[in-house]
């Protein structure tokens, strides 16, 4: 072991010493972290990722080399001991999720984590308990939040710019083939969390609910159309927000034409963001309502541009909280948000009820697994194995 750290990086006989302005620790070097890396360089020398730890310890010496990384190691613990970090961002698969930043928090030291951050509310709670023992934060990415266009329209609800907001569309459409979910831990409950709903379409319900507030109850259905897992491949929800404001979601991984779409309806005007997985400003649209051309026109030609929806906008705004003593954006507050309304769409969807916001506590089974009690398609499954044994049997 003592040989494969040293290979890898790490120095066993004292701590390994980096300078930098925040030292990022990186766990898990797939394809995220290769994006969120370039998403660091793009920070003006502000942040440097100085640490990386994988599983795969080849893997970890690629994302070494070519990302310049001086220390690599195979485990959290061993990453911990090398290296004084600032913040360690999570870029492993979801269900590893809450056990390593509860690990990473008591320590004292802050978390970023991919979405989702927890397969759970109960979960959550756990990382929140974690965040108030160590003293550090913990923070979700959620990088849709921060384009230039996506802040301003959050504002422009706020002080009413374009009247009520009525109803609005979320809706993330994308296209997995079977053998995307060849990968161990996809389409599975216990380590992904969830289908579409949960690991795909939180992306937009995130942004959603930033721009428009606070959701108050859901009516939803899911669905196992096509795809070879547990979970759903799709699910259509109609969401009530605390505003008054009516939301279509639909999330699926059955849809050729691939396309992530937000509207918001607004009483004088209609916003349109259309996209697949980033957007920039010419992703937006705007539409006046008749007899509001102009003061539309005007705040629109007014709005703030050039920031996109990279990751490199959201590590921006994480140094500027970190360099004022602020809450790291997005709080655990903002992540519970999302992650009950998840919940809520599959409560309604298995049970066939309206659920209501709060309604999921610590007695309900959705608190404790977004399958809850059942997906009904895994039921019918289990019931059919069960005749064909005790028809086997009786044979």
């Amino acid at each position: 072991m003592v040989a494969e750290q040293q290979a890898a990086g790490v120095k066993n006989d004292r701590r390994f010493t980096v300078e930098a302005p925040l030292r990022i620790g990186i766990v898990g070097t797939g394809g995220i972290a290769k994006v969120q890396a370039a998403g660091v360089r793009q920070l003006d020398g502000r942040a440097r990722i100085v640490a990386a730890c994988d599983v795969d310890a080849d893997r970890v010496r690629d994302f070494q080399s070519t990302w310049n990384v001086p220390i690599g190691t195979t485990s959290l613990e061993e990453l911990l001991e090398a290296v004084d970090l600032d913040i360690v961002h999570l870029c492993s698969p979801p269900g590893l999720h809450k056990q390593q930043a509860v690990t990473v928090l008591r320590r004292g030291i802050h978390v970023l984590s991919e979405k989702p951050p927890a397969l759970s509310l109960a979960e959550l709670d756990e990382i929140a308990e974690a965040e108030r023992e160590g003293g550090a934060q913990f923070a979700t990415v959620s990088q849709h939040r921060f384009g230039s266009r996506a802040l301003w329209l959050r504002d422009r609800v706020a002080d009413g710019t374009f009247g009520r907001p009525l109803t609005a569309v979320c809706n993330t459409l994308w296209y997995r083939p079977d053998s995307y979910f060849e990968v161990p831990w996809r389409g599975k409950w216990d380590v992904e969390g969830g289908g579409p709903t949960m690991g795909h379409g939180i992306h937009q319900m995130d942004t959603m609910l930033s721009i428009l507030g606070p959701w108050s109850q859901v009516v939803a259905v899911a669905a196992r159309q096509a795809r070879p897992v547990v979970t759903e491949d799709l699910s259509h929800a109609i969401v009530s927000l605390e505003n008054g404001a009516v939301a279509s979601i639909v999330n699926s991984l059955l849809s050729p034409r691939e396309t992530s779409y937000l509207r918001f309806d607004f009483e004088y005007a209609t916003v349109e963001l259309e996209h697949l997985y980033g957007y920039s400003d010419t992703s937006w649209k705007i539409t006046p309502a008749p007899g509001h051309e102009d003061s539309v026109t005007d705040a629109w030609e007014q709005a703030p541009t050039g920031t996109g929806s990279g990751h490199s906008a959201q590590f921006a705004a994480i140094l500027d909280a970190i360099e004022h003593g602020r809450r790291l954006p997005v709080t655990l507050t903002d992540a519970l948000a999302t992650l009950e309304l998840i919940a809520a769409i599959y409560a309604s969807a298995f049970t066939g009820t309206r659920i209501h916001a709060g309604e999921l506590d610590d007695r309900s089974p959705f608190y404790r697994s977004m399958a809850g009690t059942g997906a009904p398609w895994n039921e019918a499954a289990a019931t059919v194995d069960s005749a064909a044994s005790a028809q086997g049997a009786v044979a």
